[in-house]
């Protein structure tokens, strides 16, 4: 589930209606809009590139398939690349992948795994006259400005070439979600941020960062009506496996370590308690729109 923004509504209390923090749970996720403002969080992750390039999941093969036979060619850029997860599995679709991605630690963890990177925001980035088939965002478009990352995308994209923003969105089992809450609002009280959305439905937390997303794919101009597509699976987590990936999730990366440490005790007693594994529902979702023109072959 991509980070929540820094600037949220009021927490619910733990004796609130369910159906009243329910709609708490989405307002929360409209402030979305906001995101790419949040560059103190966007830029966190690499405080420990190494554990999310670990812990962090792929990406539906079926979802990569579908890019790149709906794109007029195999270039592609990758913006917020990270670690360059996304980008090997297009590589291993064929494709040749060049990253943009302005946080140094996670940069280097991509080009030793084999990806090119150029270090830069894709708003500030210079593609020195080069054309694209298609620029993808894995886990990043809330971090860039919708508009202008979507104008810079019409630029560099040939005819025909896609755009296309994803993003796993994953639903926690409702007793693991209700004890994560807990331990979060109980050692981080100052932090105004609705951690009950994990328990809620998919559709409250993907559908503002959709709408975002293709509000700029519209403002920006250049491209078709965009299309949203979707992806369920599942994945099977031991209690050290999620505990390896919960300190990647942007609500955590810059708390102290000890607030850490008792975040990671507290619900590793939680998924203790369920056997010490948990099934985690996820959805891939997209949004994505192709460069107006006539596409050229592959």
């Amino acid at each position: 589930m991509p980070t929540l923004p820094p600037e949220q509504p009021e927490r619910s209390g733990r004796s609130e209606h369910p159906e009243r923090r329910l709609e708490r749970s989405k307002e929360s996720l409209l402030s979305v809009r906001d995101s790419h403002r949040a560059r103190q969080i966007a830029e966190s992750f690499g405080t420990d590139a190494e554990r999310y390039e670990r812990a962090r999941p792929s990406y539906p093969d079926a979802l990569i398939d579908r890019i790149v036979t709906g794109s007029p060619g195999r270039d592609v850029v990758d913006a917020g690349c990270g670690t360059g997860i996304a980008a090997r599995q297009f590589q291993a679709a064929g494709c040749r992948v060049l990253g943009v991605e302005p946080d140094a630690r996670m940069a280097e963890v991509a080009r030793r795994l084999g990806v090119e990177v150029e270090m830069s925001t894709l708003e500030a980035w210079d593609p020195a006259g080069r054309k694209f088939d298609a620029v993808v965002a894995a886990q990043a478009w809330h971090w860039i400005d919708p508009i202008a990352g979507a104008a810079k995308a019409a630029r560099i994209l040939r005819p025909g070439g896609r755009l296309a923003a994803f993003w796993h969105v994953f639903q926690l089992p409702p007793y693991l979600a209700e004890a994560f809450a807990e331990v979060y609002e109980r050692l981080v009280p100052e932090a105004p941020v609705n951690v009950r959305w994990l328990s809620g439905p998919p559709e409250a937390a993907y559908a503002p960062m959709l709408t975002k997303a293709a509000d700029g794919f519209r403002t920006a101009g250049g491209f078709g009506d965009s299309e949203e597509w979707r992806f369920d699976w599942e994945r099977t987590y031991t209690r050290n496996t999620w505990l390896d990936q919960l300190p990647t999730i942007g609500l955590l990366t810059r708390l102290p370590q000890d607030r850490l440490a008792e975040i990671l005790e507290g619900v590793g007693a939680a998924v203790d308690k369920m056997g010490g594994s948990f099934t985690m529902r996820y959805s891939t979702v997209a949004v994505t729109a192709t460069r107006n023109g006539a596409a050229g072959p592959s």
